[in-house]
């Protein structure tokens, strides 16, 4: 049923993304997000995803945007109208908030006619603060829970704000819909994809490439520059959960941090050194966030013992600590920013499970999207092709 003639159109759907969806993009979101465009907001985009190399993970975005639209499409009354004009995850650490706007109220963003916001975790769990509130009309507050989705039209009817966050860290996943097919998200990200080597072989076609420096450089003023008091989000977010990141020796003296970005490490706990080599740092983040999203599944795997732990010699410790001050310049704001994140730690052993698990992960995504990508080339169009079997 749709309700084009009401005064302020909109609609809240409990439980429309399940509970492993929302996992899922949340650790996609932990694992890639740069910093955002606003102030104590982090924000990951499908075409950030592409130039990372990680064009896989676009790939579980593909049936909740086809659901999206639809229901939007349905509730609106504009079937086969709209299209998909932006898709991304946001996240809201402490401190964020937005004032009352409604999302045409800038000129370069009147293409946008409906807004649809997915919320990925629980107020009250997970975060405090960040309700988001409309000006006027019915349901005028809305309590964010994981799996609910708010519908509406993205204009002056439909003016908004969201509370500051006080604690923790508040996901969600944005998309807009547009009726102007100059501004389809699709045929964008399908040219950003044909410019991509893609085959369906080799871990380097899924091992993630981190951006610039300066994407993920976090600081309260919002400055880019590393002489800022600050830190790295990615080092942070493995520091918070108890992760020291080890270089090899010869790494001591650079004082580079997009050239730390990229060279191998391992990673360490207390006094235990997991003697696997990462890529970068970004491939050592997804496979920590990866193992935290399967810790359950991971409780009930059989696993022998990996023999790949060994004692952290205390020279390394101290080089580990010497580095960590590059990308940690302000430790304890990446505590507060990130305050909500456990530091729990099942064992070794089970890590080494989950990085198999992630290789499997990554490489079935690809496979996919390798599968996929001629027929939305065809169809200038991203969707869902082969059904779940």
């Amino acid at each position: 049923m749709a309700y084009p003639e009401e005064e302020h159109p909109r609609l809240l759907l409990h439980n429309f993304l399940s509970v492993q969806e929302c996992k899922e993009l949340e650790y996609i979101h932990k694992s890639n997000c740069t910093v955002g465009y606003r102030p104590n907001v982090f924000s990951t985009t499908l075409s950030h995803l592409i130039a990372t190399n990680c064009a896989h993970l676009i790939m579980p975005f593909v049936p909740i945007r086809e659901r999206l639209k639809e229901k939007v499409e349905e509730f609106f009354g504009c079937e086969y109208e709209l299209f998909v004009e932006f898709t991304g995850l946001i996240s809201w650490s402490r401190g964020s908030t937005i004032g009352w706007h409604s999302d045409d109220n800038r000129p370069y963003l009147k293409q946008r006619d409906f807004a649809a916001v997915c919320y990925l975790n629980n107020y009250g769990d997970d975060f405090k603060g960040g309700l988001f509130h409309f000006q006027d009309g019915d349901l005028t507050t809305i309590v964010p829970s994981s799996g609910d989705v708010v519908i509406y039209t993205a204009d002056s009817r439909n003016t908004h704000s969201v509370d500051e966050i006080t604690d923790g860290e508040r996901l969600t996943m944005a998309l807009w819909f547009s009726r102007d097919a100059a501004h389809d998200e699709d045929a964008k990200l399908i040219s950003l994809l044909s410019q991509t080597p893609l085959r369906d072989n080799g871990p380097e076609l899924w091992l993630p490439l981190p951006a610039s420096s300066n994407m993920y450089w976090f600081s309260p003023e919002q400055a880019s520059s590393h002489d800022q008091l600050g830190f790295d989000i990615c080092c942070a977010r493995l520091h918070v959960l108890g992760y020291d990141v080890v270089y090899s020796e010869d790494k001591i003296s650079c004082s580079n941090i997009s050239e730390l970005q990229m060279e191998k490490l391992r990673l360490a706990r207390g006094d235990e050194l997991f003697d696997y080599e990462f890529v970068n740092i970004l491939h050592a983040l997804q496979v920590v966030q990866f193992y935290r999203w399967k810790a359950s599944d991971l409780k009930s795997s059989k696993v022998e013992d990996s023999n790949k732990v060994v004692l952290l010699l205390q020279s390394q410790r101290e080089k580990s600590l010497c580095l960590k001050s590059l990308f940690l310049k302000d430790p304890h704001l990446a505590e507060s920013v990130f305050s909500a994140e456990s530091a729990k730690h099942s064992n070794w052993d089970h890590f080494t499970v989950a990085v198999a698990m992630w290789e499997d992960y990554a490489h079935r995504l690809h496979k996919e999207l390798v599968m996929c990508l001629p027929h939305w080339k065809t169809h200038q169009s991203i969707f869902h092709v082969f059904d779940d079997k």
